[in-house]
């Protein structure tokens, strides 16, 4: 995914009301930047960490500024979480992620379980595959959720419901650094969550991590990593 402008790089002054974030570029001019992550951001959020922002050609919109990524121990991290189900479906398209290579059809945001939407819908066989954006590292292992998440633990019991109709079902975990070796549930987060995701795999769900290459000009997923779990 290349970004179709160049990013303007900031310094954050502070992220606030989960949507909005007051960024000073380098020039000394100051905007406020839609933040498109709903979560807590923990360890991209601290007070002068280096943020990218993108800007929005549409006159129209409120706020024309886009926080995109930061930059953590010297390494870029992508914080939009609109670009994953985006980036994995060019990954399945090129053929990097081979374990979803083979199907006829691919449908984004199709309806299913209970007023819920699948991110991807793969034909045939049937397959639901949920994308879940990754930002949060301890030492070299991602981990998922980085706060508690009863959307997502809702999402492992539908999966799991559609693996016990006949159908095939994935979690694909996009983790938007690539300065990660291995990836892991943080059930000391959100225990229920570990808890449904623990349950989904023994109902068959199958999980995929795959790390990015995370720059100003272009996100990419590049390569799969291992899920350490019990």
């Amino acid at each position: 995914m290349i970004f179709p402008t160049p990013l303007r790089k900031g310094s954050l002054i502070k992220r606030y009301k989960r949507f909005l974030a007051d960024i000073e570029f380098e020039d000394g001019t100051f905007i406020t930047a839609h933040c498109p992550n709903s979560g807590a951001m923990q360890g991209l959020s601290m007070p002068g960490t280096p943020v990218w922002v993108s800007e929005s050609p549409n006159p129209s919109r409120k706020l024309p500024f886009t926080w995109e990524m930061a930059e953590v121990d010297e390494t870029f991290v992508g914080a939009n979480t609109f670009h994953p189900n985006n980036l994995v479906e060019e990954a399945i398209q090129s053929g990097v992620i081979v374990e979803l290579q083979g199907y006829h059809t691919l449908q984004r945001e199709v309806p299913y379980g209970q007023n819920s939407r699948i991110d991807l819908l793969l034909a045939t066989p049937l397959t639901y595959v949920e994308v879940k954006n990754v930002h949060l590292k301890r030492n070299e292992t991602a981990v998922f959720p980085s706060s508690v998440t009863a959307r997502g633990a809702k999402h492992m019991r539908e999966l799991s419901e559609m693996v016990r109709q006949g159908h095939q079902a994935y979690v694909v975990y996009v983790v938007q650094r690539n300065d990660c070796t291995s990836f892991e549930i943080a059930s000391d987060i959100d225990p229920v969550y570990g808890q449904e995701m623990q349950l989904a795999l023994e109902n068959g769900v199958k999980v995929l991590v795959y790390a990015c290459d995370v720059s100003p000009k272009e996100i990419t997923i590049t390569h799969r990593i291992g899920f350490k779990h019990g």
